[in-house]
């Protein structure tokens, strides 16, 4: 027999989305016919639990395959100065999978964590371009945070403050690009985007595209962009 294939994965997540605002669940004021399709040709779950209903806990609970608090995320990570994250000592699958030969990216919304032994790059990615924080108003949560959210890549400010309207195209951009970069594979590609979540952003070419206002602009937005994946 002759050595088994690894496959390449991609994983897109998206923030906050509700169980019927798809087109493939019923929705009919937002198009998402690239969504769609891929429903049709693969597996379209109805009964399917998430680790947690909030940021972090869930995206602990993904990544590690562990209930959140026992990695150490049971709470959402809403300072910048917060000294939590997913423990150290705890494998992610892309620590598993970079130790299996695959090439891994993180591209969007982390969330898990904003000080150097939680950062993507030290929990099995080896690069990562993105939002290390939420968007929700610097005012509010993230005053220390001087000059608003920075967008990353690995370790380098590209733009502070990131602007929410580029975020899903500029994220597919990099993921294409790693994606080319890798196409002889294997890699794994975790791309956590920052919609739906509020504050909400939608380019200039989505902007009133849906019945369903800026939320379902941005969800049809998005569809784009899984499609152009």
């Amino acid at each position: 027999m002759g050595a088994k294939i690894k496959p390449n994965i991609i994983f897109i997540f998206i923030d906050d989305q509700g169980y019927y605002d798809l087109g493939c669940y019923g929705a009919s004021e937002v198009k998402t016919p690239r969504i769609d399709a891929m429903a049709k040709a693969g597996t379209r779950f109805t009964d399917y639990y998430a680790a947690a209903p909030i940021c972090s806990p869930s995206r602990a609970g993904l990544l590690t395959g562990c209930y959140p608090r026992r990695v150490g995320n049971h709470i959402w990570v809403h300072r910048a100065d917060s000294r939590s994250g997913i423990h150290t000592d705890e494998l992610t699958i892309a620590e598993l999978l970079k130790a299996g030969g695959y090439a891994t990216a993180c591209i969007g919304k982390w969330h898990l964590g904003f000080h150097e032994p939680f950062l993507p790059r030290n929990q099995g990615f080896d690069h990562y371009f993105g939002l290390l924080h939420n968007l929700d108003p610097v005012e509010i949560v993230y005053f220390e945070v001087k000059g608003g959210v920075p967008l990353m890549r690995d370790d380098k400010v590209v733009k502070r403050p990131a602007d929410p309207e580029e975020l899903t195209k500029l994220y597919t951009d990099e993921a294409i690009g790693f994606i080319e970069k890798n196409k002889e594979g294997p890699f794994f590609l975790y791309l956590p985007h920052t919609m739906l979540h509020n504050p909400l952003g939608v380019s200039e070419k989505f902007n009133g595209s849906s019945n369903w206002g800026e939320y379902g602009d941005a969800i049809q937005e998005l569809d784009y962009n899984v499609g152009r994946i």
